[in-house]
């Protein structure tokens, strides 16, 4: 696509920007409108899919037909067979006539199904059925009836996810996704950020007959940096409210981040895991207890190392540092004596250690370590972080890495005393 042509399409449908990822969307979209394949536009609330299913219809040979953009998340699970396909009069309860149907009545147009993953299970199969034949049945009746409708669909979800959850029909995911475009969030689209904050703040101008706002250097810098998670409808809402609250029209940095949010960017490794994905209670409780029995495991090897090397002196603490981190503050590596009996050095006359009955030692210890359930584990972990926190549940739930209320009902669950 020519940049004549990509700069007639953002006009024509008040796309601001000139990121990369933007345009890669949009030349992929004007590419497949003249097509009758199903498109998927994945992306974040708020990054502006509708718009994309409208460049979609328009540049089809359906633009003359009718257009209907239908959010499955919003409609009832009871009453969304009856919306997408229509019903019979008598029917169901309140059916008091027949109802005509989204499909049938956007019979060679286009429907935009946004939220497509909150779609109910049985009604993705009539969607299916849709899609492969172009044929539907009415709630109640038992006519089938054919329709002539292209499905753009869009989710701010990972449908491959919910497939494999069994919450999404994977039949369907492959059907829909012949096409995928992905919109990107408004944090990856560097100066597009400040393009469209000058936009909406003339429109807000124009709107409240007043000056339009303008940044500062600094505020802008903020403004660019900040990771808007509700993306663009976000931004729109910033620039309105400082369109309308702020009598000075020069904004700088510290009125800028009055209207900022706190979003916390830098979360414990512990919440997410290797792809991204949150963990949950007990991944989390997993994870703590693993990491603990490998400290144990490693201390257990070098209790035996000393032993076979009769190595007692305090020069092993000072190796294996990171073993004793633990213990208290006021504690150093030289501070602590190895005084344990069983450590002391051997005479002639004391028994010789065999290294053979301390491995079987070693591996019965272990094998009752992992016997072990994992809920009289979790409930020593909660006992530990409500001593350390003084009983403050607020910072336990922190150390934990849980909720405040998850940690309340956990600790009615095994009935710990506080």
């Amino acid at each position: 696509m020519r940049d004549v042509e990509l700069l007639s399409i953002k006009q024509r449908f008040g796309i601001i920007g000139n990121s990369p990822l933007l345009n890669l969307a949009i030349k992929k979209a004007s590419q497949v409108a003249p097509t009758d394949m199903t498109v998927l536009i994945t992306g974040e609330s708020g990054s502006g899919k509708e718009s994309f299913s409208k460049i979609i219809h328009s540049l089809s040979a359906r633009k003359h037909g009718p257009f209907i953009a239908i959010n499955c998340g919003a409609i009832p699970e009871g009453t969304i067979d009856s919306e997408l396909f229509g019903h019979e009069k008598g029917s169901f309860t309140g059916a008091t006539e027949a109802r005509k149907g989204y499909f049938e009545v956007t019979n060679k147009g286009t429907i935009f199904l946004d939220e497509i993953g909150e779609m109910p299970m049985g009604t993705q199969a009539r969607l299916l059925r849709v899609l492969e034949n172009g044929e539907f049945i009415k709630v109640g009746s038992s006519k089938v009836q054919k329709t002539d409708v292209r499905v753009v669909a869009a989710t701010n979800v990972d449908l491959y996810q919910s497939v494999e959850k069994g919450k999404f029909r994977e039949d369907l995911y492959y059907r829909l996704n012949t096409v995928p475009i992905k919109i990107p969030p408004l944090r990856d689209r560097g100066e597009d950020i400040y393009l469209l904050f000058r936009k909406f703040a003339a429109d807000y101008s124009e709107k409240y007959r007043a000056k339009p706002i303008q940044l500062a250097p600094e505020a802008k810098e903020i403004l660019l940096q900040f990771p808007f998670p509700g993306n663009i409808r976000q931004l729109k809402n910033l620039a309105e409210q400082i369109s309308v609250l702020e009598t000075e029209r020069e904004i700088d940095a510290n009125t800028l981040r009055k209207y900022l949010p706190q979003v916390s960017r830098n979360m414990p490794a512990l919440y997410t895991g290797a792809n991204g994905d949150e963990l949950s209670e007990r991944d989390l409780l997993y994870k703590i207890l693993f990491e603990m029995r490998k400290d144990v495991n490693d201390l257990k090897k070098l209790v035996k190392d000393v032993i076979q090397n009769e190595n007692y002196d305090a020069q092993i603490l000072k190796e294996h540092q990171d073993l004793f981190s633990n213990i208290a503050e006021s504690s150093s590596p030289e501070d602590i004596e190895p005084q344990p009996v069983w450590l002391e050095p051997k005479t002639t006359s004391e028994q010789t250690y065999d290294p053979d009955k301390i491995e079987d030692v070693m591996h019965e210890t272990e094998d009752e370590d992992e016997s072990l359930s994992i809920e009289k584990k979790e409930k020593e972990l909660i006992i530990k972080a409500l001593k350390k926190n003084n009983n403050k549940r607020k910072y336990a739930a922190q150390d934990l890495g849980i909720s405040e209320r998850t940690l309340y009902r956990k600790i009615k669950q095994y009935e710990i005393e506080e």
